[in-house]
């Protein structure tokens, strides 16, 4: 009796399994960079955008890379959640869509999350080892910020970049 429900279970789990594989997420994968993104409004040399796309780009722009893994369900529903969330944050390829106000923001958000160590974040670095960013890296980053930073607050009043408190 015991042995023919877990039997059962068994099969309606298989099932189950096979069925959603079926249901997929939209995969976030444009062509070509868009004219949103941060690269039309300020440059970004190719040593910063190498790292940018080993490590920020599977989150944070409208083109990721999927690994295989990522054809399996429900793993696929859960990457498509953080890719979601990473987008909602920051997303490099809409960057000229958002206010000054918000750029220079994003900009020191990023600035301080790489600082402290805090991005990439330790569950995409679990499976993506590539994607960690050494000393050299987090200068490279630190220096290119603060470099569009500083050419912001030449070129904008500081009270278009920043709020006063």
């Amino acid at each position: 009796m015991l042995k023919t429900i877990f039997k059962r279970m068994f099969q309606i789990l298989l099932i189950t399994f096979i069925a959603i594989q079926f249901i997929r997420p939209p995969k976030n994968k444009a062509e070509v960079p868009t004219k949103n993104d941060i690269s039309t409004l300020y440059p970004v040399p190719e040593n910063v955008n190498a790292v940018l796309k080993t490590s920020c780009y599977d989150c944070h722009s409208n083109n990721t890379y999927y690994p295989w893994y990522s054809k399996i369900q429900p793993v696929a529903w859960w990457l498509n959640d953080h890719i979601i969330e990473g987008k909602k944050h920051l997303n490099f390829s809409e960057f000229a869509t958002y206010s000054l106000r918000k750029q220079y923001h994003k900009l020191e958000e990023t600035d301080e999350m790489i600082r402290k160590g805090e991005m990439p974040h330790d569950k995409y670095l679990w499976m993506h080892k590539n994607a960690k960013l050494n000393e050299n890296q987090r200068l490279t980053i630190y220096n290119w910020v603060s470099g569009v930073m500083d050419s912001m607050k030449a070129k904008y009043p500081i009270d278009s970049l920043v709020k006063k408190k």
